[in-house]
């Protein structure tokens, strides 16, 4: 076993020896390190600066460390303990203090501009020239040449924001696990899926033993236990119950989410005036496609226009139907009650339940359909390897005798991604699919290594992941997924193509590290092969009888589509409005009445209910489980949709399983990461700008 795990860089991790007890001596050790390889940029002469010695030195300088510290926050949010909270939140200010002095190190800073001032810089060629100036920016954008007064408190706010932000996000992962609901008469359960009755049983015998689970059934307040109660439980009180759990999540003490939203917008607000901005928006968008908080305020409430007839017309019939159907007068939905009803109509409109689809996504057969699709389309080959967790080895592929690669858990797979033209080896990625307690919520993809070209001119593999919160598999049933998730799981799965596809010579500009506003393009645009007959036949197998989906079913999918699309719409379109005017607007005044100066904000954008839900605001991760992050951001959902749909008419236009358009979009877009503009890019695959009227058509909003 290796004296410091955490700082063995070359080959796979090995999860088993990257217990918490060795955290604070690697960490320690690579925070030295950074700092000593800082130092010989700080010591260069003017006269001995060049690209290597102070651009590219900069970038590897402090790799071990970012490494060491992504392996650490990874297993924080799939493996959370005690013990592993209590050292990374130990170690954690001083790892975002190192981070923040880096680009307001005045040294460094002198360095940089001593190389910028020489004649090299016109030699570079388009890649290290892109390096340099994105390098330039960070410190420029980070406030470089402030005052030192300024840097230092630009500095402490950095440190300050990484402590609040991970407070939030464990209130948010110990809220949702503190509750739970236990039902011991099935009486109650009517109208409740068989699936998600099987997983209640299954949450019940985990939660409260074999004997006494067996007698019970247990929902909680992750997506694939709560969603189904809300969907079709035809007990409103139940329903009702786990509405108002969900709704007050991080409401009260002790998880008490507020005073840190509070403190976090406050921070954020000081920073962007210390640079110079009026807004944290514009500060941080000022490198993104939108360019500042105004531009992207004005692309959402440009949707909502579009949006809003339809979204008006949807939630009358809505309460127009459940009158019919109860007798009643037409009034306001209760908020538990929106669910329920959205699917008896739609059931009625359309003769589709969600529910009719799940026994064709056993998750096995969606991965393997998945990866199908890569090779066919993207010239990809997914192998999987057998794995080992402790002392348990398993082999699910059943493939060549391999040295089985350490896991974090027994559920999780790890895969090798292969160029099928080449035979080189792209890269390798885990995948974890299901919720644990120790997990935190929501699904993402994340890079643990970005591998750089080598003496022989090949490129050292990259490693990734991608994670979720997926169904899980009973006694008697795989993982059967509904639609949604199936998207979810090709969603991440383009975040991890373009992390492991990239081909861009420095590390920093590769991959995922592009302007989150294009981010989304590669996920987003997988989710449309979910919804195409001739890749849904990859796939979609009966878990039984191995059958594609039944041609009327298909239909029925496709009628369905976008059923309510407005409210989906409106609804991400409410959360990008929310974000920008915290940061925008409530920022620069009082905030101690956040949730009512929301709820005015988003007057147009929430549907009306007899009882006025909470906002997301106390639960929003996106915006507040990390420094950045999505915060003043999340329109770029939105944005890149307009990218997706749009990009996706040319896959429509050449055939969805072409293989030139496939190879093209890797090479123009997937390989690309950071290299170039992203509009460049964009331009580079489809020739033209991106236009707006493919996702109004697709999501069934035009005219």
């Amino acid at each position: 076993m290796s004296q410091h795990p955490f700082l063995q860089i070359s080959g796979y991790p090995d999860w088993e020896t990257l217990t918490p007890d060795n955290v604070r001596t690697d960490i320690t050790i690579a925070l030295e390190k950074a700092e000593e390889n800082l130092q010989k940029i700080r010591e260069l002469q003017a006269k001995e600066t060049n690209f290597t010695n102070t651009i590219k030195a900069l970038e590897h300088a402090s790799y071990e460390l970012y490494y060491a510290w992504g392996l650490i926050t990874h297993l924080d949010s799939v493996c959370n303990s005690p013990e592993l909270r209590e050292v990374h939140n130990e170690m954690l200010p001083a790892v975002s203090s190192f981070g923040a002095k880096i680009t307001l190190d005045s040294e460094l800073w002198e360095s940089l501009q001593s190389f910028a001032e020489s004649e090299q810089v016109s030699d570079l060629n388009p890649i290290d020239r892109r390096l340099f100036e994105e390098t330039m920016l960070d410190f420029k954008e980070a406030g470089a040449d402030l005052p030192e007064a300024k840097r230092k408190r630009l500095e402490s706010i950095s440190q300050e924001l990484a402590q609040v932000t991970q407070k939030f996000s464990e209130q948010v992962l110990d809220a949702t696990n503190e509750w739970k609901l236990v039902i011991r008469d099935e009486d109650k359960l009517t109208g409740l899926p068989e699936t998600a009755r099987e997983a209640a049983r299954q949450t019940a015998i985990e939660k409260l033993g074999d004997t006494e689970g067996k007698e019970a059934w247990v929902f909680t307040l992750h997506t694939p236990s709560m969603l189904p109660v809300l969907q079709y439980l035809e007990n409103d009180d139940i329903r009702k119950e786990v509405w108002a759990a969900s709704n007050s999540l991080c409401v009260d003490a002790p998880f008490e989410n507020e005073p840190l939203i509070r403190q976090i917008i406050k921070l954020r607000q000081e920073k962007a005036e210390i640079l110079g901005k009026d807004n944290f928006a514009d500060a941080v968008l000022a490198r993104r496609m939108a360019k500042n908080g105004e531009k992207a305020d004005q692309f959402i409430s440009e949707l909502r226009e579009k949006t809003a007839p339809f979204f008006q017309k949807e939630n009358q019939e809505l309460e127009e139907f459940k009158a019919e159907k109860t007798g009643q007068t037409v009034e306001r939905l209760e908020p538990w009650e929106v669910g329920f009803w959205s699917e008896k109509l739609k059931k009625e409109r359309y003769d589709f339940d969600d529910e009719d689809l799940r026994p064709y996504f056993p998750i096995q057969s969606v991965l393997h359909g998945m990866f199908e699709l890569a090779t066919k389309i993207f010239g990809l080959s997914i192998q999987e390897k057998p794995t080992r967790f402790k002392d348990q080895v398993f082999d699910h592929a059943n493939g060549p005798e391999d040295k089985p690669e350490s896991v974090w858990h027994q559920d999780v797979r790890f895969y090798d991604l292969i160029d099928t033209r080449t035979g080189q080896l792209l890269g390798s990625f885990y995948a974890d699919w299901h919720p644990r307690s120790s997990k935190r919520a929501g699904a993402w993809m994340n890079h643990l290594k970005t591998g750089e070209p080598v003496d022989d001119g090949k490129r050292e593999p990259h490693l990734g992941l991608i994670c979720g919160n997926l169904t899980a598999p009973t006694p008697s049933k795989p993982a059967l997924l509904t639609h949604y998730e199936v998207e979810t799981v090709f969603h991440e799965f383009g975040h991890l193509l373009h992390h492991l596809c990239g081909n861009v010579n420095h590390r920093s500009l590769n991959g995922v590290n592009v302007a989150w506003d294009f981010v989304e393009l590669p996920s987003q645009i997988m989710e449309n092969w979910c919804w195409e007959r001739e890749s849904l036949d990859l796939f979609a197998r009966h878990h039984q009888t191995g059958e594609t989906i039944p041609e009327e079913l298909f239909q029925k999918m496709l009628r369905a589509r976008n059923f309510m699309a407005g409210n989906t719409m409106m609804r991400q379109l409410a959360f990008a409005k929310l974000d920008l005017q915290i940061h925008r607007v409530l920022a620069k005044t009082n905030v101690d009445k956040l949730e009512d100066s929301l709820q005015e904000t988003l007057r147009d954008y929430l549907p009306k209910r007899k009882t006025t839900p909470r906002t997301i605001a106390l639960r929003f991760s996106h915006l507040f489980s990390s420094p950045v992050g999505y915060a003043a951001a999340y329109y770029s959902y939105k944005w890149a949709e307009v990218l997706d749909a749009d990009a996706f008419t040319r896959f429509k236009k050449d055939g969805i399983m072409n293989a030139t358009t496939g190879i093209e979009f890797r090479e123009k877009i997937l390989s690309k990461g950071n290299s170039a503009p992203p509009d460049q890019l964009y331009r580079d695959f489809m020739g033209r700008d991106p236009e707006v009227e493919p996702l109004l058509a697709r999501s069934g909003l035009a005219g």
